[in-house]
């Protein structure tokens, strides 16, 4: 993490980029455990604790300001078991393993975005120092 407002972007879009590698994690994990009997799928909370944090900060005017006021050290991504009680088989598992092979796909994609953007930030950082 980077102490500057000129990297206030690139600090939450690394945060989510964290987020989103920590939730590849847990659906590759969803993936090896689709026959284990018992066993619960795992995803990860964060786009709801980023939207609360731009969200509340205080007098966030526009989009620079609401940035600005993240507090980084309360922005990260939390596992969690999703829909315990559930069961999709006889064998108490819930993972679903056509729905876990389209997330792992959409969340690639949204990392590699997020990539993106922080390459972007930074050629951005670089035009404006020469």
């Amino acid at each position: 993490m980077i102490s500057s407002s000129a990297f206030d972007y690139i600090n939450v879009l690394d945060k989510a980029a964290d987020a989103s590698w920590k939730r590849n994690e847990a659906i590759a994990n969803n993936i090896a455990n689709a026959t284990t009997p018992n066993y619960k799928r795992q995803d990860v909370a964060f786009e709801s604790e980023l939207r609360k944090a731009l969200g509340s900060a205080s007098s966030a005017d526009n989009m620079d300001s609401r940035v600005k006021n993240v507090d980084l050290s309360k922005l990260h991504g939390e596992t969690y078991t999703d829909n315990a009680d559930l069961s999709y088989r006889l064998d108490g598992n819930n993972v679903d393993i056509e729905n876990e092979n389209v997330m792992l796909v959409e969340n690639q994609i949204k990392y590699q975005g997020l990539m993106s953007s922080i390459t972007q930030e930074f050629a951005n950082l670089k035009m404006v120092m020469k």
